[in-house]
């Protein structure tokens, strides 16, 4: 949602919000908006608006998203029990506990420090903070959405702001929220926030990459036109019903992809994009190859995110082609269900206004039952354990496992594993089982000999080989990557150290007592 005017009456969310939520749940809303109007009453923003057109906006992308009403509840709410004195007592009586617990999760998150990549210099610093913050994000996803809500608006007035101000919000939500977004699947999200939060960082780039992609584009998008209207014809001929419209490049993505090019925006074939929508997986892959019967593909440029999703979930197929007049042109072809991920990610796979007694709600709650692409927040509730058990936590654990990229690796048995970009074959073989990485002997990827020190890839098919006299050395320190294996490590290497120091002591009494028998 783009907030292009930052004001907004009751009269106006509710009208938002009716046809989603059942009249119950519109009167709650109603006495959520009441009570927050009248707990800001005598605040204002830096802009000089009434505090409560922040909140109400939040509540009003949250309704955009599809949320449920709880997390709409929360986003009215978010901001009183820090900056009024409303207390999470009252909001529990009056709305119930979970909205209680997102409003206190959304609040710690709040008061957390940012300005860096890795998480621990992201999150409070006391270990109570520290624990109430992975325990509200771990057993429920909707306060970091909430948050994302929260920052959009954040950002959009972030022009009232004294300039430093601007740099350090702008940095951390370049740098901490654009990647929560991304990891949440939300693309629209991460588009919106890294556009605001490049345009405060350099502007002048900014300015110039808008001005050199507004010229780019004009020169094609007539020729871009013409491939629509020919393609449209063909899906007609073979009966495949199909959404198509443009997708220009964002700003930032083009400033990032221009890094990787040596700054020739020539090699960049994907500044606008033709999006093909369909009804059906398997239309996909029937457009794929009439895209290519009509035109000649560029076969290093086919992309099966279908079959093969990326990392945060998302799911296309993608092939660049030569058109009859020489144009090349990117095709992203997807199923309006992937679309609608690909747009709003977890907001749009998790179907929270789903009665929350109802068996499928119950599973979706807990992480061992989230997508794939979700695996990292049964990550969070590792650490939340270790915390609770007063064990140490590091930055590594926090940055690499849970804000670096992430990849996909299969088992032979087609069982999927996420791991961070970089992970090492013993990553993934302590990640299926600590058993199996004890007793790894070697590995195969992709059917091929694969050695202990290099890299998976997103995608790779990994087979362990185990021996049952094979145990785990001091060496392997070096082969890990992920906190997670480095600690079972760690766990089994001293396990194997006491047990060879009562294996020598018994040594050495046997041969004692059989001096002493001599």
């Amino acid at each position: 949602m783009a907030y292009n005017d930052n004001t907004m009456e009751k009269s106006e969310l509710i009208r938002h919000a009716k046809p989603f939520y059942s009249e119950e749940q519109i009167l709650e809303l109603e006495t959520a908006i009441d009570l927050a109007t009248s707990a800001h009453i005598h605040q204002k923003r830096k802009s000089g608006e009434p505090y409560i057109n922040h909140p109400m906006l939040v509540a009003d992308t949250l309704v955009s998203w599809g949320m449920d009403i709880d997390s709409v509840l929360a986003g009215i709410l978010h901001d009183t029990v820090e900056d009024t004195d409303v207390t999470l007592e009252q909001i529990e009586n009056l709305f119930g506990r979970d909205v209680a617990f997102l409003v206190d999760g959304v609040t710690k998150v709040s008061q957390a420090r940012a300005g860096m990549q890795d998480l621990v210099n992201y999150l409070p610093q006391t270990k109570d903070n520290l624990s109430k913050l992975l325990i509200a994000v771990g057993q429920d996803i909707r306060v970091l959405i909430i948050k994302l809500a929260d920052r959009l608006h954040n950002m959009s007035t972030l022009q009232y702001m004294p300039r430093d101000k601007q740099l350090k919000i702008a940095r951390e939500s370049l740098e901490v929220f654009g990647p929560m977004a991304d990891k949440l699947g939300m693309g629209r999200v991460r588009v919106e926030i890294e556009e605001m939060a490049f345009s405060y960082l350099n502007p002048p780039e900014y300015k110039r990459l808008k001005i050199l992609l507004k010229k780019r584009l004009g020169k094609s998008t007539r020729k871009l036109g013409e491939v629509k209207i020919e393609v449209a014809n063909e899906l007609k001929q073979y009966n495949i019903k199909a959404e198509i419209n443009g997708r220009v490049k964002s700003v930032y993505s083009l400033f990032r992809k221009l890094a990787k090019v040596d700054g020739n925006i020539d090699d960049i074939y994907d500044l606008m994009a033709l999006r093909i929508i369909v009804d059906k997986k398997e239309d996909c892959y029937i457009v794929l190859g009439i895209l290519h019967g009509m035109y000649k593909p560029m076969i290093n440029r086919i992309k099966d995110y279908i079959a093969t999703p990326k990392p945060n979930g998302y799911q296309s197929l993608h092939t660049t082609v030569i058109t009859r007049n020489k144009q090349i042109v990117e095709f992203q072809i997807r199923t309006y269900e992937m679309h609608d991920y690909a747009e709003r990610g977890l907001a749009a796979s998790f179907q929270y206004n789903e009665q929350k007694t109802s068996k499928d709600y119950v599973k979706k709650r807990k992480s061992s039952t989230l997508p794939s692409n979700m695996q990292w927040i049964s990550q969070l509730q590792e650490v939340v354990a270790k915390l609770k058990n007063n064990e140490e936590i590091s930055a590594d654990q926090l940055n690499i496992d849970l804000f670096g990229n992430r990849i996909f690796v299969h088992s032979p048995k087609g069982d999927i594993y996420n791991l961070p970009e970089g992970a090492l074959p013993l990553d993934f073989a302590y990640l299926v089982h600590s058993d199996i990485g004890k007793h790894a002997y070697s590995f195969r990827v992709n059917g091929k000999m694969h050695p202990f020190d290099k890299p998976l890839q997103n995608g790779d098919i990994v087979e362990v080989v185990t021996r049952k006299l094979s145990l785990p050395k001091q060496a392997w320190k070096d082969l890990v990557t992920t906190t997670h294996a480095r600690n079972k490590l760690r766990g089994q290497l001293s396990q194997t150290d006491l047990t060879q120091i009562f294996t020598n002591a018994g040594n050495i009494i046997r041969l004692k007592a059989s001096q002493r028998k001599k």
